[in-house]
């Protein structure tokens, strides 16, 4: 578990649950270096020219899910993947504001090479966030171990234990998933 003990991280979550604010930032920063690595990991996936950083991913995550009513997560497996997934719609979140920019919602002074260098850096990051969205319609258990393992970089193990389903059941929907995903971003730039 990297360092982090079971015993402390069971307790905050369970002060969490009953609405302890102070449980939550402690949980939070127990939990500081495997978040960072999640954003570090979603950050990667975005294109160059990013204007996000990791730190910011894990503050504006942060500031979501305290803001947001009954965190049930049951273990530190399931506080990440809520996590990953708070950090993913503020990623997308993030990227809808700046087309809305770039389609005149707020007049920017862009250089020539700058707008050239971002074309497309949120539009990746909405198709995905949309293709994922429509997943979850689809089949909510597959929407949610893609955003296990592609966003917050779980382990099969790890995600069958947060589903409460077997390792084979896991790379099964992974597999099922990934094709679907691929197919339909394949469709939407075609």
């Amino acid at each position: 578990m990297d360092g982090v003990g079971a015993g402390e991280v069971t307790r905050l979550l369970n002060g969490v649950e009953k609405g302890d604010r102070s449980a939550y930032g402690q949980l939070v920063e127990l939990l500081r270096d495997e978040l960072h690595t999640v954003a570090g990991s979603l950050m990667r996936r975005q294109n160059p020219g990013h204007t996000l950083q990791a730190t910011a991913l894990v503050n504006e995550m942060y500031l979501r899910l305290a803001a947001s009513e009954g965190l049930a997560a049951e273990n530190r497996t399931h506080f990440l993947a809520i996590a990953a997934r708070a950090m993913r719609q503020v990623l997308s979140r993030h990227a809808e504001e700046r087309r809305s920019l770039r389609r005149g919602g707020a007049m920017e002074r862009v250089s020539f090479c700058d707008e050239l260098g971002n074309d497309g850096v949120e539009d990746t990051s909405l198709q995905l966030d949309a293709a994922l969205e429509k997943l979850n319609a689809l089949d909510e258990r597959q929407a949610r171990v893609v955003e296990m393992r592609f966003f917050a970089n779980m382990t099969t193990h790890e995600i069958a234990e947060a589903l409460s389903v077997s390792s084979a059941t896991v790379e099964r929907e992974w597999r099922m998933a990934r094709a679907w995903m691929r197919a339909e971003l394949a469709r939407e730039n075609a």
